[in-house]
Parts: C-alpha cells; structure tokens; sequence
C-alpha cells in the first residue's frame, strides 16, 4: 500500500507546485550539503593562515626595546602608543609603538623588526589561525542554509503571487455564473 500519491499524475497539480516541491529538495540539500563545505572551508583557512604565520615567523624577528618614557596607566584602554629605542648594528633607533600601560621608563618591550630593519606585527599564532578557520567555517556553515531560507521564502512569495492572479482572474469568469450578477 502506498502511503503517498504520485506526485506527477494528480491533475490538480500545477506547473508551480511542481517547481516548488523540486526547488524545495534541491534547497534542502544546498543546506546540508553546507555541513561539508563550512568543514572544507574551515580546513583551507587554517592551513593558509598557518602557512602565512609561518612565512612571517621566518621574515621577522624580535628585539627588546626599552620605553623612552614614562607610560601612564590608561583608564580606557589596556595598551597606549608610546617611544620606544632599541640599538642595532651600533645604531639606535626609536618608533612608536602600542605598549602595555602604566609601566615605567626602561622597561623592557619586545617588538618585531623584519629583513629590512622596519617595526612590524609580531607573527600570527596557532591560535590565530584556529580562530580565523573556525569563523570562516561558521559563517559557511550559517550562510548557505541561510541563503536556502531566503530564496525559498522569496520564491514562495512569488509563487504566492501569481497564483492569487491567476485564481483572481479565474473568479472574475466564474463568479458572475454562480451569483447570477452582472461583471461590472
């Protein structure tokens, strides 16, 4: 015993349902096959991100520098802007840098110098690229059924439409045969 009927030998079924009941499988499965692809996606970032961590870890490396002044506690922020001097090849040099707040003049600071001597971000960590895979992954994860949702919400609502126009204009021939009135 059957306990559904054939979809594609009922009269009644319009040339709209059809598409609705195959656009509504094949965004299923664009959704789940977002599981996967937020997965492959994840996997690609993170092996990119410690590939260039990497690559910077071999063209940069630290110097302790020592503050040129005093640095005062911060009360909105953590880290403030202040000079730091540092002495390579028999030269000093000074830039500014973010520093941790409220430390005093002398104190040691570490920055990152690469091949050509200029002050750069200290290298990605591993936690880094493992944060970076993980919101590249959860936001794949999170758009494709997403978008699913929307285009299906979006061809519903023009499905909707045109059928209501058409059961409209539909009425306007039948209706005056069953009310025994006049169109207007």
């Amino acid at each position: 015993m059957r306990t559904r009927p054939r979809q594609r030998k009922n009269p009644l079924r319009r040339g709209s349902d059809r598409l609705q009941w195959w656009l509504s499988r094949f965004l299923l499965a664009l959704a789940v096959a977002g599981l996967p692809a937020a997965l492959a996606v994840g996997l690609a970032s993170y092996h990119s991100q410690v590939r260039e961590a990497q690559a910077e870890a071999a063209a940069r490396h630290p110097v302790t520098a020592r503050l040129a002044e005093d640095v005062p506690a911060g009360l909105e922020t953590r880290t403030v802007p202040a000079v730091v001097t540092w002495t390579a090849d028999g030269t000093t040099h000074r830039t500014t840098t973010e520093v941790d707040s409220g430390q005093g003049a002398g104190a040691p600071v570490q920055i990152w110098l690469d091949a050509h001597g200029a002050v750069v971000h200290a290298p990605a960590t591993a936690g880094q690229a493992t944060a970076a895979a993980w919101t590249d992954a959860l936001v794949t994860a999170t758009a494709l059924p997403l978008v699913s949702a929307l285009v299906w919400r979006g061809t519903l609502y023009v499905l909707d439409r045109r059928r209501y126009v058409r059961w409209d204009a539909e009425w306007q021939q039948v209706e005056p045969h069953w009310t025994r009135r006049q169109p207007s």
